[in-house]
């Protein structure tokens, strides 16, 4: 049985097609590539988590973005 792309560390080409797929062409932008692009991910927060987020950010002295980049870095460093 083979690896789910979405939990092996090495997705193959072909992998995520079906998923990609399913996006709505309204919410894609093509761009030529360049090596020093740079990935947004837009994420919506709402009600208590938004409440979490804004009193850890105040704390840290960051913006939201920067709280949610740390902790995306972090959980990637534990599961390595």
């Amino acid at each position: 049985m083979s690896e789910s792309p979405w939990s092996t560390s090495v997705p193959e080409p072909g992998d995520f097609d079906r998923d990609l797929l399913t996006i709505d062409p309204r919410y894609v932008e093509l761009h030529d590539a360049s090596p020093t692009a740079a990935l947004r991910i837009m994420v919506s927060v709402e009600g208590e988590d938004a409440q979490r987020l804004e009193r850890l950010a105040d704390a840290s002295g960051k913006k939201p973005g920067e709280v949610v980049a740390d902790l995306l870095r972090n959980a990637d460093r534990s599961a390595a």
